[in-house]
């Protein structure tokens, strides 16, 4: 048994069975994938996969078993590697945060602008899904850190570190009668057309709850992953737009009036999240602490560490 035989029996569980394009993503052949596949089954003496002629077509109840220990292994490796790189030159490497669209555009800017000052050598990568993409990325081992709201809550295999809460905000064009509705309802904004967020995104599970809660169907016309598309359309007065509102700048959108809704709405709250007895680089922790001091690394390793899944702000 070696790393190289769970490495090709964890890629082609990952690739949907197929072993073609596992031998691909790991730069072998698909021969010698097969055969070492076959060496490690006759060495624990279990099927991992099921087989219908040459063709995989399902993992096995013992396969599921041996999976999630090489998944494991292969994480403790890849931790021990990051051990020799944190001790080996703890000032460079490479930081991947995966996030939505509205953190990455109106929310760490600053973060990552004071991060670059304190860690030139360090190089940054963001990459944007949806919430669930965004799990994701960070599971597969793609990204060190994942930054959203919604499904990255429900995620047991993540630690969750909240960051702050936020809620929501109606904008239109400057002269529509939903900017003097006083006090604002859910009525009223029911009335209009809406354009607002994808149901992946952004709290939208709060809004659709709002509604539901009063008998409301709102007809929402128009929804998108962007903050920055809703506005577009709603300047083209297509329809009023619900917001997240830290996505609304007074000085920018000069051609959108804006009312809060958050006595309307139940709050959302962003969150941080890690792989569970991941190790993390100094400068990991230094990211997280910019954007939320409250969460310090002694906080954030005992989360890690098994401190529960939702470490206290």
């Amino acid at each position: 048994m070696n790393l190289q035989q769970l490495r090709y029996i964890h890629e082609v569980a990952r690739r949907g069975l197929n072993v073609s394009d596992a031998a691909e993503a790991l730069f072998t052949s698909q021969p010698g994938v097969s055969k070492q596949i076959r060496l490690l089954e006759a060495e624990l003496g279990v099927e991992i996969f099921a087989r219908h002629g040459k063709r995989l077509v399902a993992v096995t109840e013992p396969g599921r078993a041996v999976l999630a220990i090489a998944q494991r292994m292969l994480r403790d490796m890849d931790n021990l590697l990051q051990v020799g790189e944190e001790f080996s030159n703890e000032s460079s490497g490479t930081l991947s945060i995966a996030t939505t669209h509205t953190q990455a555009r109106y929310v760490l800017p600053r973060v990552v602008r004071d991060f670059m000052q304190r860690y030139p050598g360090v190089r940054l990568e963001l990459h944007q899904g949806d919430p669930q993409q965004v799990c994701d990325m960070v599971l597969s081992g793609g990204a060190d850190i994942a930054i959203a709201t919604e499904a990255i809550a429900d995620n047991p295999d993540l630690v969750m570190l909240p960051c702050y809460q936020w809620n929501r905000c109606i904008v239109a064009t400057p002269r529509h009668p939903i900017l003097r509705e006083h006090p604002l309802t859910l009525e009223a904004i029911a009335r209009y057309p809406l354009i607002t967020y994808d149901d992946a995104f952004t709290g939208r599970g709060q809004i659709n709850k709002a509604f539901l809660g009063r008998g409301l169907k709102p007809n929402v016309v128009l929804t998108a992953i962007d903050s920055d598309v809703i506005k577009k359309y709603v300047e083209m007065d297509l329809g009023i737009g619900i917001l997240a509102r830290m996505a609304y700048d007074a000085d920018e959108d000069r051609k959108l009036g804006m009312v809060d809704a958050s006595h309307l709405f139940e709050s959302s709250t962003t969150r941080i999240g890690i792989r569970r007895n991941a190790w993390l680089r100094g400068f990991v922790y230094a990211f997280i602490e910019l954007f939320v001091p409250s969460l310090t690394r002694r906080i954030v390793e005992a989360a890690r560490s098994g401190g529960g899944t939702d470490a206290g702000l």
